[in-house]
């Protein structure tokens, strides 16, 4: 009797084993974010307050309304001018350099992610471009702890199906570090951005971001962006613009820059 007691036993145990693995296996199901994945749209980061409407960024004159406090409407005003004049500094130009964040949210070119119950990666093939999200329940270090970087400490939460990430600690503006496009757009090394990142359907993923800059701006910032899958099997490579492997070059010896469709947007000028 005793050994049928714990053989007994031993099927309970193994039973409720299996459904706690069960149980755990459901709680760390995770989306399908495979393939890869382009923006929808131009760059300019926000799109909804753009002027002109047909407007893209790096356009002299084209910018967008943020709430800016006095002293970023300044700076932005000044970058616009310096765009006008084409002497506005684009830190990625250098090579090398990551966009940073939010800017990552807000790059043409293929986007890919990996994830997985610890960590969620963000991969842009227009790069250096690899945001590393933790999702393992780790917060951000102690604001002692902290220093600004390109793209910023991001952690992550899952809210069913879409994952919301935190991110502190950016590098900012200091005249040469961080912008969010080309028409100037750019944040203090205070902003603290949220993003809520899900599949809305089969083939387009969406990004909510909400900017706070107690510095750059007088209340908090929202920005819709969206992405749409591309072909089965479409290959990701790399690039470096050192190589100018992607942009044309005219008879004069200018680099175009190349939209969606693979032609120029630049006006050629011989």
């Amino acid at each position: 009797m005793k050994s049928v007691s714990m053989f007994l036993a031993v099927l309970l145990f193994v039973a409720a084993a299996a459904h706690a693995q069960q149980r755990s296996a459901e709680a760390f199901a995770l989306p399908d974010w495979s393939g890869a994945w382009q923006m929808i749209g131009t760059t300019v980061f926000d799109t909804a307050t753009v002027e002109p409407k047909n407007g893209r960024a790096g356009d002299p004159g084209v910018r967008e309304r943020p709430p800016y406090t006095a002293e970023y409407e300044a700076i932005y005003l000044k970058n616009i001018d310096a765009i006008k004049k084409g002497v506005f500094p684009d830190p990625i130009s250098t090579c090398g350099v990551p966009h940073g964040m939010p800017r990552a949210f807000n790059v043409p070119d293929a986007y890919e992610f990996a994830v997985t119950p610890q960590q969620v990666w963000m991969i842009t093939e227009n790069g250096p471009g690899i945001i590393r999200i933790y999702t393992d329940g780790r917060q951000h270090p102690r604001a002692e702890d902290r220093w600004g970087t390109y793209t910023g400490d991001n952690i992550g939460r899952w809210e069913g199906d879409t994952l919301v990430i935190d991110t502190v600690s950016m590098k900012g503006w200091t005249e040469k570090d961080e912008i969010l496009d080309r028409t100037g757009l750019v944040l203090s090394a205070d902003a603290h951005v949220v993003t809520r990142l899900r599949r809305v359907d089969a083939s387009t993923m969406e990004a909510q971001i909400t900017v706070d800059d107690p510095k750059a701006l007088t209340k908090s910032w929202g920005v819709t962006k969206r992405y749409r899958k591309l072909p089965a099997g479409t290959r990701v490579y790399d690039y470096a613009c050192g190589e100018n492997n992607r942009n044309p070059v005219s008879e004069t010896g200018r680099t175009l820059t190349l939209g969606s469709d693979g032609k120029p947007l630049d006006k050629v000028t011989k």
